[in-house]
């Protein structure tokens, strides 16, 4: 396959394993079991291309569901992008800790080197900077990652069908794409499998406080065949929501072009502190912005 980076538009033939492997990617220290992801990971890999292809003839068991399912459970909760889009919420809340220990009196003002500021002015100015290490929502979300995998294969899945050879579906380093539909719907996930299917994950909001269920008997899918004029704005989705890479199969003309007019945008983390009478109310949500764009233009 080929690959193209958003950054700076360079081309290169590739193999997967040589851009889609991290060493030592998935160990975290944070975890009692520093690999336990392996053993998930275990049984998605191997069943992947069967998988998919039983989900090309329309005979997905439950393994294949799971293999899919977990896929993409494994990119949304664990890969860098997941990581550092997992930092935002926890740099917002230790951000508002800070304050209202501040406001309680149990943070000092800083010392007179620093000018003597409270936190919060150093943490306005950018002397005093939060950072969070992602390898700890890494950790928070290889531990939910079965909770993940059960939702996502309990929703509805649109299997997305693409007949047309000279516009593939892209895939990237981020391969489970995010689709806001709207302010009240949950954010859809676009998994580019295969050069010619692709599934669109409608989470089901009702399995949100439920338990793992693998067997997948809630399950609703439905397959749709792409005119190339709807295969368009799911590349361009699949492309924005790339970190840098974009992966793709064959090196035709207008690839780069249509990279290089979607190069400027990823998804970012974008949180809310609502002040209550008991500390601090944060919302956070993802959105696919360019880069400069404004947070007020995005409604949380």
């Amino acid at each position: 396959m080929y690959a193209i980076r958003k950054s700076d538009l360079k081309k290169f033939p590739t193999k997967s394993q040589d851009v889609c492997r991290i060493e030592d990617g998935s160990t975290n220290a944070y975890l009692k079991e520093n690999r336990v992801v392996e053993e998930f990971l275990k049984e998605v890999e191997p069943r992947y291309n069967s998988a998919v292809d039983n989900l090309r003839k329309r005979t997905l068991d439950e393994e294949s569901i799971f293999s899919i399912a977990g896929f993409a459970a494994y990119v949304s909760a664990c890969s860098p992008t997941a990581m550092r889009l997992g930092s935002g919420p926890l740099q917002a809340t230790v951000q508002s800790t800070a304050g209202m220990l501040e406001k309680r009196g149990e943070i000092p003002p800083a010392p007179e080197a620093l000018g003597g500021k409270l936190m919060s002015e150093l943490l306005a100015e950018g002397v005093v900077k939060i950072k969070i290490d992602p390898k700890y929502p890494q950790a928070m979300g290889i531990s939910n990652i079965l909770y993940f995998a059960s939702v996502f294969g309990n929703s509805i899945w649109d299997v997305l069908h693409n007949e047309h050879a000279d516009s593939a579906f892209f895939s990237s380093d981020f391969p489970a794409a995010m689709e806001v539909v709207g302010l009240n719907s949950p954010i859809n996930r676009v998994v580019p499998l295969a050069p010619d299917v692709a599934i669109r994950i409608v989470p089901d909001l009702k399995l949100s406080d439920q338990p793992p269920e693998l067997r997948f008997r809630k399950l609703r899918v439905a397959h749709k065949k792409l005119s190339r004029q709807e295969v368009l704005p799911l590349n361009r989705l699949i492309v924005r929501c790339a970190d840098d890479l974009v992966f793709y199969r064959d090196e035709l003309p207008w690839v780069g072009t249509f990279v290089t007019k979607n190069k400027d945008y990823r998804i970012e983390s974008i949180t809310q502190t609502l002040p209550t009478e008991n500390g601090n109310y944060i919302i956070a949500t993802h959105r696919v912005r360019a880069k400069g764009q404004s947070l007020t233009s995005f409604k949380v």
